[in-house]
């Protein structure tokens, strides 16, 4: 049998943990990403730090905080970025390398740069802006229009969350009495999850049997990397394809996010969201007031015109009338007169006779008189009863 020469395992790792200690002698600064990270009963923080190309894992290795520096170093963290290391996240951190012969090959922690992960943040969020633009989602919103008077309305927000109760008392306890029917679209409203989750409560608004006048995504404050789930490109892009109007509330009044940008109409809180829809109603109050004055105002001024023209229409009925009646008061003053003229007393008063026969017949010819006749003559002062004695013609 051949000799072969060999060396232990001890060995071999003693020279691997040799020549890695002489590879880095001190601590190095590593980019990675936390595909991993628990934190045992003991306070010690095991991670597995990863790297991709893109499509596919390319790197991987184990990763550990002592306790010793965990604690400040996670309160560090915190403190610096608003939210707690997690999977996902992409860090920048000062490591130590070592090689033990009963663990292996290990990474240890030092230090981590919190600006390096928000730097990473703001860059993601640019070139997720660079990409709407490119695809032409980034106006597609502006171009639906909200009804005049929104009714229905699609809220996706946590059913816990402080800024959808604020939301709601400010809509509701409106001074106006304006009521709104109000559906709650519960979704992740952070982390990882929140981007599919909210994606998926826009389908189901889209999807409901009766359609919603606007959607709206009501978020409070929170620290940066909590809110960066709010600049994800599938979000986004869900925000900017959904065929309801879609409205946004997210942060504080320094917060402006990637969703606010595709979305019809953004604002700064919950609160002010909720006047905006109240506003829709004033407005139109306010319009029809206005037009209730303006016919108000038009009918009053036309009753006034009209009574005007009536009471013109009854002076001038009246001041005929009187015309009238004074010319008719004339002519029966003239008729009067021609009566009182044409009185056979009157008549006989200005020494003119009336003669009849004996029948009081009035005679106007003696043809039909003979001698001996009875006829009567009335003068103005009596009347004689006479006897023809002869009849003369002329």
């Amino acid at each position: 049998m051949e000799q072969v020469s060999f060396i232990d395992l001890l060995t071999l790792q003693g020279l691997v943990a040799g020549a890695i200690e002489d590879a880095f002698p001190g601590k190095v600064w590593v980019k990675a990403e936390i595909s991993s990270i628990s934190v045992k009963s003991n306070g010690h923080c095991y991670l597995e730090l990863s790297q991709s190309d893109g499509e596919s894992i390319v790197a991987k290795a184990r990763a550990v905080i002592w306790r010793s520096r965990y604690l400040a170093l996670a309160k560090d963290f915190r403190e610096a970025t608003g939210r707690n290391l997690e999977a996902g996240m992409e860090i920048l951190s000062k490591v130590s390398i070592s090689y033990s012969e009963v663990w292996g090959f290990l990474i240890t922690i030092e230090e981590i740069n919190a600006d390096f992960t928000l730097g990473q943040s703001q860059k993601k969020r640019l070139q997720t802006i660079e990409r709407l633009e490119q695809e032409g989602l980034m106006d597609l919103q502006k171009e639906l229009c909200l009804p005049l008077l929104p009714y229905r309305l699609a809220v996706i927000s946590a059913a816990t969350a402080a800024g959808l109760g604020d939301f709601m008392r400010h809509l509701e306890q409106n001074e106006y009495g304006f009521r709104f029917s109000v559906h709650l679209l519960e979704a992740a409203m952070q982390g990882d999850a929140a981007p599919s989750s909210i994606a998926d409560a826009l389908s189901l608004a889209q999807m409901a049997a009766e359609p919603f006048d606007a959607v709206l995504i009501l978020r409070g404050g929170g620290s940066e990397l909590d809110l960066a789930c709010f600049d994800d490109y599938s979000l986004a892009a869900a925000i900017a394809r959904c065929t309801i109007p879609v409205f946004t509330a997210i942060g504080h009044e320094r917060d402006y996010h990637v969703a606010d940008m595709v979305a019809n109409t953004f604002v700064k809180t919950p609160t002010a969201l909720a006047d905006l829809f109240l506003d829709c109603y004033i407005s139109e109050d306010q319009r029809i007031s206005a037009v209730e004055t303006a016919l108000r105002t038009a009918f009053i001024s036309r009753l006034s015109a009209m009574e005007l023209r009536l009471q013109a229409a009854c002076a001038a009925v009246t001041v005929a009338a009187q015309g009238r009646l004074s010319n008719e008061e004339a002519r029966l003053a003239l008729l009067e007169v021609k009566i009182a003229s044409a009185d056979p007393a009157e008549v006989l008063s200005r020494g003119y006779s009336l003669v009849t026969d004996a029948a009081g017949v009035k005679m106007n010819t003696v043809s039909s008189s003979k001698p001996g006749d009875k006829i009567n003559v009335y003068l103005g002062d009596g009347s004689l009863g006479c006897t023809v004695d002869s009849v003369l013609g002329r």
